[in-house]
């Protein structure tokens, strides 16, 4: 069988018209590159070269050979190039799928720059927080947040956000200010269901606190704006809060403690992934708080 690599050394060959240089350009013993011309030779079962001590030659069938390996080769080499700009400026339609709320805070600005960075690629999200099918679904990834159950998928941590604690001052005002995470047993606390555990870390011990809530939400972006109108605590990453931070719609307590950091996956089909693919898991990596 012939291999392009025999055909390319073959065209090297013809072009330097010596075994000598072209072994040189190539980098390999001029014993190997006559060996693997010979080898090419046997498998056409055609001699390609006239050797001499002082010149090769082209024999009749070797000029029909390399005519036509030469374009091969430029061809190939063509396409190499290509697929090197393409990795230097991918291109295409970026198909993603994200959560509401996380896309909104944290990635709408990221994408911008992202967009104004590669403008060849084109975008298409859809924004939900349900479980997508990459295999049936045209998406290339998909963004979520918390730990990912086991689902054959090939799941790259993003990000770690850092949750802490937040109230208005109106709230404050009128509930007090809990001096230690056991007072919040007895205050309004928003989150994702009424009856929550809030784990909460500091330097020097962890807890788990029983809080509750008159609401029940889905929506981050809900809970932060009841916050604001003085309706309880919340726990969140401090990217989420930080215009109502500083302009002192809110303000953080108890602020030697955190919550348990929350992880934030991409999600592919494939360790294999497009050009486009790749570049937009590496610089949303590169920008997203870790910790």
């Amino acid at each position: 069988m012939v291999h392009l690599d025999d055909m390319a050394l073959f065209v090297e060959v013809v072009k330097l018209r010596s075994f000598r240089r072209a072994a040189d350009s190539l980098g390999m013993p001029n014993s190997t590159l006559s060996r693997r011309i010979g080898g090419l030779e046997k498998a056409i079962g055609l001699r390609l070269l006239h050797r001499t001590t002082r010149k090769i030659e082209l024999t009749e069938a070797g000029q029909v050979y390399y005519e036509r390996c030469k374009r091969i080769v430029d061809e190939a080499r063509l396409a190499h190039e290509q697929l090197g700009d393409m990795l230097a400026q991918p291109s295409g339609v970026l198909r993603a799928s994200f959560p509401v709320d996380f896309a909104t805070t944290y990635l709408a600005p990221l994408i911008a720059g992202f967009a104004e960075l590669y403008p060849g690629i084109s975008f298409d999200f859809d924004l939900t927080p349900r479980r997508v099918d990459l295999v049936s679904e045209p998406f290339d990834i998909a963004i979520r947040i918390g730990p990912q159950a086991d689902s054959g998928l090939i799941a790259r941590r993003l990000a770690l956000l850092t949750p802490w604690l937040y109230a208005s001052p109106g709230y404050l005002r009128r509930h007090g200010t809990p001096g230690r995470p056991e007072d919040l047993a007895g205050h309004e606390c928003l989150g994702f269901a009424r009856g929550m555990q809030w784990a909460l870390e500091s330097p020097a011990r962890t807890v788990d606190v029983t809080v509750e809530s008159r609401f029940r939400l889905n929506s981050p972006g809900m809970i932060r704006r009841l916050a604001v109108l003085d309706q309880g605590i919340v726990r969140m990453p401090e990217e989420i809060v930080a215009d109502e931070l500083a302009d002192g719609r809110l303000v953080r307590i108890l602020p030697e403690w955190r919550g348990r950091p929350t992880p934030v996956y991409a999600l592919t089909e494939t360790r294999l992934l497009p050009a486009k693919t790749q570049r937009f898991i590496d610089f949303l990596r590169d920008r997203l708080p870790n910790g």
